[in-house]
């Protein structure tokens, strides 16, 4: 193919990514409340935008450090606030993903296995997902890729400068989602160390200063909020100890990999096991293609058993496979909190994987081993498709006549168009999937990708405004219903719009924080309507000491909290090993301030005793 041809290949391949993640963008509206109050704080206060605090007046931050959310704060702050300002970016974070998918193995593959590549990362479901929401994964898949292209293109000469720059781009890939940045780094340094040239001793130098660029990266941002006095910032959300390592090491770190609560949200480890990622939760996210990735690791291995130490094509493969086995395994057996979309983070693994083992069993001449690895494929597709029997229940039998048919002349020709064929049977499930994941808004903390499934944690596709998923109901999943009444916002995994006169009367207010409620995403949906502070008292679930009682009595005292929202003032403060600091502010205020109701909201007004 000629490299005007190539281009437009590539240009064909990223507006068709961008239409798929952009198209219809607006109608998932604040998609995750709870980020995007953190958005809306950032964009009216550097303060908060440094801090990733949840609201302007900086009470207290996200439970995860702050980068995610710094290019949707600078889009707001040039477009102004509002659906889209928040979630293109995360659009343009997929497209520029799928661009690194293609360039990682068009080095050293023809360019049909950079497209293929590319179209295989683009299509994937929760991939499509993620970069129209705005979760913190898709800063953080870019930002590894980013790193997984650098590693590759450090190890094809033994370049110092790239594997530095691998070291910081994972640093900083530290402050977008905290410990799992660093799931790739095993992988990473021993294929590094096992298959670079050079001397040994001096991949073990690279090595070294790739971790000190890492180190400064991560660290430089840790060491300001260390020097800041915890009266001067806000408190750290998710942390029982007002401490950012703690909230890295515990909560975001060791208790997801062991179960131990540090939250208060109890052990949300469904279908823990080897096989979590084919199952119902995981499955129809994420492993259309794992079946073929792993097989082409392992080909690859295979093949390239007599090539050199250094060979390039076995230590590209191997570079994206560690990512893959690492992180897949910890995925899969990880006993702490676990959601099905953090299955994103394996999806440029999976597509280079299936790029560059398919260029290179037909460039040796393998075509019954991708015949085979083709069957396996759409088989498993037949499979996930049958989950879903009452959506598009016809797709899984015509991806299995088609594949197993172009299986069949794979084994007989070796046409270009049968494998055509065969590429399009393996990528019409995860296609049709991405599709149905686009046309679908999505709101709340716990979202899915394609048609609803049987079992797991996690709401059906889009939800509803204000709505994730719990365990149980149709299909193992039932809709989350917040506490409060009418117009009450949503509690521990969404908000909801409250209503009109409850918006006009914290509009007319002056204090510091217009209100306080219980929980994150209480009080997101009130900042978010108001555009002013509201105070989240105990941060996400309400298990945070932020504020402690004599605190919040002094804010009171200053008239700095004109009213607290009753809405989940019950539902989560003090519960599963939290502080119980929230449950006691709750009790404080129902005792001392008098009740009223607005829109069908408890309103105590705290400058009137």
């Amino acid at each position: 193919m000629s490299e005007t041809k190539s281009r437009a290949a590539l240009a064909v391949l990223l507006v068709g990514a961008g239409v798929l993640y952009v198209w219809g963008l607006g109608a998932s509206g604040w998609a995750n409340s709870f980020y995007s109050a953190a958005v809306q704080a950032g964009s009216q206060s550097w303060k908060a935008f440094f801090f990733g605090s949840s609201d302007a007046a900086d009470a207290i931050t996200v439970d995860k450090t702050p980068a995610s959310l710094w290019p949707m704060e600078l889009s707001v702050r040039i477009f102004g606030l509002n659906s889209w300002a928040v979630l293109v970016p995360q659009a343009l974070m997929g497209v520029g993903a799928v661009a690194m998918v293609y360039a990682t193995v068009r080095r050293l593959f023809p360019v049909w296995a950079a497209l293929l590549a590319g179209a295989a990362m683009a299509v994937t479901p929760v991939a499509v997902l993620m970069f129209r929401f705005n979760n913190p994964d898709a800063l953080l898949v870019l930002s590894l890729t980013v790193a997984g292209y650098c590693v590759t293109r450090a190890r094809e000469r033994g370049s110092t400068r790239w594997l530095v720059g691998a070291g910081a781009v994972i640093g900083f890939a530290f402050l977008v989602k905290m410990m799992q940045a660093f799931l790739v780094v095993p992988g990473f340094v021993l294929v590094y160390l096992v298959t670079a040239p050079g001397a040994l001793w001096r991949r073990v130098w690279q090595l070294a200063l790739a971790g000190a660029a890492m180190v400064v990266a991560a660290g430089w941002w840790l060491l300001a909020v260390a020097l800041v006095p915890a009266s001067e910032r806000p408190y750290i959300g998710g942390s029982q100890t007002d401490s950012v390592l703690e909230l890295a090491l515990g909560y975001n770190g060791i208790g997801r990999l062991n179960g131990d609560d540090y939250g208060g949200l109890g052990n949300l480890n469904q279908q823990v096991g080897w096989l979590r990622l084919f199952d119902t939760e995981a499955g129809g996210q994420i492993s259309w293609l794992l079946p073929a990735a792993l097989a082409l690791l392992v080909a690859v291995t295979w093949l390239t058993r007599r090539a050199p130490r250094t060979d390039p094509v076995r230590a590209a493969v191997w570079v994206w496979g560690s990512w893959l086995v690492v992180t897949g395994l910890v995925f899969s057996l990880m006993q702490g909190i676990f959601h099905a979309y953090y299955t994103v983070a394996l999806a440029p693994a999976v597509a280079v994987l299936v790029g560059m083992g398919a260029a290179v069993a037909w460039e040796r001449g393998a075509h019954r081993l991708l015949a085979m690895v083709a069957a396996v494929t759409v088989v498993w597709a037949y499979v996930l498709l049958s989950r879903t029997a009452d959506w598009n229940g016809w797709l899984g039998t015509v991806v299995l006549v088609a594949g197993l048919g172009a299986v069949l002349g794979m084994l007989f020709t070796r046409r270009v168009l049968v494998g055509v064929v065969a590429v399009a049977a393996c990528l019409a499930g995860p296609a049709a999937y991405a599709v149905e994941t686009a046309a679908t808004p999505h709101t709340g903390a716990i979202p899915t990708a394609g048609p609803t499934t049987g079992g797991g944690f996690g709401g059906p596709p889009g939800g509803g405004p204000g709505r994730a998923g719990r365990p149980g109901g149709d299909g193992g999943r039932v809709a989350f219903r917040p506490p409060g009444g009418r117009g009450g916002a949503g509690g521990l995994l969404d908000a909801r719009t409250p209503p009109a006169e409850l918006t006009t009367l914290l509009r007319n207010g002056s204090s510091t924080w217009a209100a306080a409620t219980v929980g994150s995403n209480n009080a997101a949906g009130y900042q978010l309507a108001t555009g002013l502070p509201v105070m989240a008292v105990g941060g996400f679930n309400g298990t945070d000491p932020a504020p402690t009682l004599e605190q919040f009595k002094q804010y009171v005292a200053a008239k700095s909290i004109h009213y607290f929202i009753g809405t989940g003032m019950d539902g989560f403060g003090g519960r599963g090993g939290g502080s119980g600091e929230a449950a006691r502010i709750a009790a404080w205020v129902r005792e001392t301030f008098t009740t009223t109701t607005v829109g069908g909201v408890t309103v105590f007004d705290l400058t009137r005793s």
